[in-house]
């Protein structure tokens, strides 16, 4: 038999990393060698192992998953990382993919399909859904006047958009992307600039007609 592919699985839900092993515990072409609770945790794992596919979630704590990511790529450009997401793929899969990811997937998704993207991209190709496809089509055929106003923000600031739609506040939003408030207040100030709006009522009006929350 060949060798199995070693996973490193990057999640702060204990239950969601105990699914993820539970799903690929009966493959025989794969293993989950380690497993890793947050963003510093899981550059500290791979830094000291050898790893195939990284499965990284997009929300965790002291480094949120787009920054790991961004840091994996910078030391480990070749290692595959497929990103999971409690999101709806429209809102973070171009940006995660843009950033380096070899795929995204949701964790709403069956899980024969997760099976198959960690072949593919261990394998060194890219995994999309069609609709992220269809994304990422749009974003290279209008790459500037028909973008809509939040693919011109930058990942902190399209971040910042997305929780304060969700409801939270500065200080939560600083908790979870670890940042000072006030930086948090300047991208806030900044995206509405960008984006021609006045007030948050306004953000969070536009950001649940374009489908970015749920």
């Amino acid at each position: 038999m060949s060798r199995q592919l070693r996973i490193l699985i990057a999640d702060d839900h204990a239950i969601v990393r105990h699914g993820l092993r539970q799903i690929l515990t009966g493959m025989d072409d794969m293993t989950v060698a380690g497993e890793a609770e947050d963003g510093v945790k899981a550059m500290q794992m791979i830094r000291n192992g050898e790893w195939d596919v990284v499965l990284l979630d997009v929300s965790m704590p002291e480094r949120n998953g787009i920054d790991t990511l961004k840091m994996i790529k910078k030391e480990y450009p070749r290692l595959p990382v497929l990103m999971l997401s409690m999101h709806p793929e429209e809102q973070y899969a171009v940006r995660a993919l843009k950033a380096g990811a070899s795929g995204y997937l949701s964790k709403h998704s069956a899980p024969e399909l997760l099976v198959s993207a960690i072949r593919q991209v261990a394998s060194g190709k890219k995994y999309v859904s069609p609709a992220v496809a269809e994304q990422l089509a749009n974003a290279i055929s209008d790459e500037d006047s028909d973008r809509p106003a939040h693919e011109k923000l930058s990942d902190r600031e399209y971040q910042t958009l997305c929780l304060m739609a969700s409801g939270k506040t500065l200080t939560q939003i600083g908790e979870e992307l670890n940042l000072s408030v006030k930086t948090v207040s300047v991208y806030r100030s900044r995206l509405l600039e960008k984006m021609n709006l006045k007030n948050n009522a306004e953000l969070t009006h536009y950001a649940l007609k374009h489908g970015l929350v749920e």
